[in-house]
Parts: structure tokens; sequence; C-alpha cells
């Protein structure tokens, strides 16, 4: 999955695009591959539903489409936190009836007092983690600091990747400076600018999608990096490390959001239980090794895959230690164009 960053312009213009076909009687919107491949299959057969799933890229693409219909094409949607809490101030999103979802109490008690939708009133988690450093142990010591990554030794120089999410990137630097991540002050946000800007000429890519490829063969030496795409790594070379640097995370959510103009919304609830049934769900904890919030899931996973995979072992109340993304409000414009001046600089 890419999380891509929310901003007003961005969002109408992509509503452009066209909404989904109508045939079938509930429409699901998910990254590709964030769920078992017959999943879809599976549901219609076993409760009698004709769901169909169509894909989007990025959060940004499929708020734009929402924004642009509000909310009317669709039933279901996979969002990031801040992008399910966006949904909500809109008032694009479904306030639930936790008597339509019984699975809700396979959820660990951590996962129902998340900070953007404390009780799950208006979204439901179907993946968490943290975002940390990822990093060739056999040719680098850990990396105790975010500022191993933003000024790194001169060997390491040209070996390193960022993420170019707005919300991510900007994370790396806030949490170095000590800042929360979700910060908004305007002389510290600058600090945060000129940091990253000074990183940017240290760095061999902005890289969201392949970072962990150039770990394997050696082109890059530390990555910065959500937890289950550090995995990815892992599972092709075992000297692939992951750790969290001790100014912390941000705690990564993404949800499960029922659209408050769904017209199939007995359907919609449907699919939101079944996929928190624990063998449904553990699907993508064994499969895209990302941690899941459902404890009737991870109960179940096989011990090694904790083993070969430490970063999936971590706790939910390790996890509830490190702060959300939010909704920024108007102060995402400033975001953006703190980004753009990063990346824009020489």
């Amino acid at each position: 999955m890419i999380r891509q960053s929310f901003t007003a312009t961005a969002t109408l213009a992509l509503g452009l695009a066209a909404l989904p076909a109508m045939a079938a009687d509930l429409t699901v919107s998910n990254w590709d591959g964030y769920m078992a491949p017959d999943a879809i299959e599976s549901f219609n057969e076993e409760t009698g539903h004709d769901a169909e799933l169509v894909l989007h890229a990025t959060n940004e693409e499929i708020m734009g489409k929402l924004i642009a219909s509000k909310g009317k094409g669709y039933d279901v949607v996979f969002v990031s936190s801040p992008f399910a809490e966006v949904l909500h101030n809109l008032g694009l999103a479904e306030e639930l009836d936790h008597s339509k979802l019984p699975n809700l109490e396979n959820l660990y008690e951590e996962a129902t007092r998340l900070e953007h939708d404390p009780g799950n009133q208006f979204s439901v988690p179907y993946a968490w983690g943290t975002t940390g450093l990822c990093y060739r142990s056999d040719l680098v010591d850990e990396p105790e600091s975010w500022m191993a990554l933003l000024q790194p030794s001169d060997d390491l120089k040209g070996k390193t990747t960022m993420l170019a999410t707005d919300r991510w990137l900007l994370a790396a630097g806030q949490l170095a400076k000590g800042y929360s991540v979700n910060e908004t002050d305007p002389d510290k946000m600058a600090e945060v600018r000129d940091l990253l800007i000074d990183a940017k000429g240290t760095l061999l890519a902005y890289d969201d999608t392949t970072f962990y490829a150039k770990l394997v063969s050696g082109e890059a030496e530390m990555v910065h990096a959500w937890d289950g795409w550090c995995n990815y790594g892992i599972a092709e070379n075992p000297d692939i490390r992951y750790t969290i640097p001790e100014e912390g995370s941000d705690l990564w959510v993404d949800t499960m959001v029922i659209l408050k103009a769904s017209e199939n919304k007995d359907a919609a609830y449907d699919f939101v239980n079944y996929i928190l049934g624990a063998e449904t769900h553990r699907w993508a904890a064994e499969n895209i090794l990302y941690k899941v919030p459902n404890e009737a899931a991870m109960e179940g996973l096989d011990p090694s895959l904790i083993e070969t995979f430490p970063n999936m072992g971590m706790s939910p109340a390790e996890m509830m230690q490190y702060e959300q993304l939010r909704d920024v409000g108007e102060a995402q414009r400033d975001y953006s164009r703190t980004v753009s001046e990063i990346k824009a600089a020489n």
C-alpha cells in the first residue's frame, strides 16, 4: 500500500475520475493485494451477497472520488486513519451500529481507544504498525536515532532512502526534533523543513515502494520504512533488521469505513464483520506481514512467523505509546507546501 497526503485541491481534481460500475449490490474499494485474493468470492458464497472489489492506488485517489461523489457509488472503503477522520469530519462516514458488528469483540482492547476514533464510532481498524529504520545489519550498526538517517556518516551518504509521502516524510523530521507528528507551529515546522532539506542531499532516493529491494541488493544500507514493508526485505535477506529510533515512531492505522451514502448498509456491515473474523483477518498478518488489531487472529499465528519477523510480535500496549497521525485540517496545506519546498531544494 502507498499512503499519500491529502489536499483539497488535488482531491477535487482527482474526483473527476469515473465512479465504479454499479452492477453489484456492494462495492468495496481497497489497495491491491491488501486482503485475500478470494475474500470477495468467499464473502459472496457465505452471505449470498453480490459484492465487487475496486482498487485504489493511494489514499488521495479514493478520497478524491469520495469527496466528488459525496460517497455515492461506494459502500466500504479501506483508508488510513487520518483520511477516515476526514471522511467523518465531512459527514461522509457512517456512524457505526456495533450491534451489527459482533466480531468487533475480536479486537484488542487497545484497538477500541485509538486517538482518531475512540470507541470505533466511524471506523474499524484493519492493520496497524510503526514506522522506523530498516537496515543491513551486516553492513551498518543498529541506528539509535533518526539523526542516523538525517545526518548520516560519510560512508553512509548516498546509501539511504526516505519515504516520499508528505506525512511520513515530515514525521521523520518532527520526531528527530522531538516534536509531535502533528506539529503545526510555523517556527518548529521551519526547523523540520531545514533539517529535511539538508538530509535530501545525502539520500539515494525518496522511495515508498522499492526501498526494501534496494536493501536486498545492497544499493541501500539504511531506509526509512513501514514495519510491514521492511518484513518483505527480511524475507529475502535475514541480515535485514527493523528498529524504532529512540525518539519514537508514529502509530499508523489502516481502517475500514462504511459510507453514509451507501444504499447497501446491511451488506456493508456484513462485509466488515466478515473481515473481522479470526481466520479471514489472520490472512493479512500471514500474507502481507502487517500486524492486525484482531486478538483472535494474532493468537492463531504460527510462532515461527514472529521469530522470523520480530516486529510482528510487538504488543498493542507497546504500539499505543506512539502518536497517531491525525487530520490537521487547514494545516495540511502548510504541510504540502513544506514538502514541496523540501523536494524542490537543490
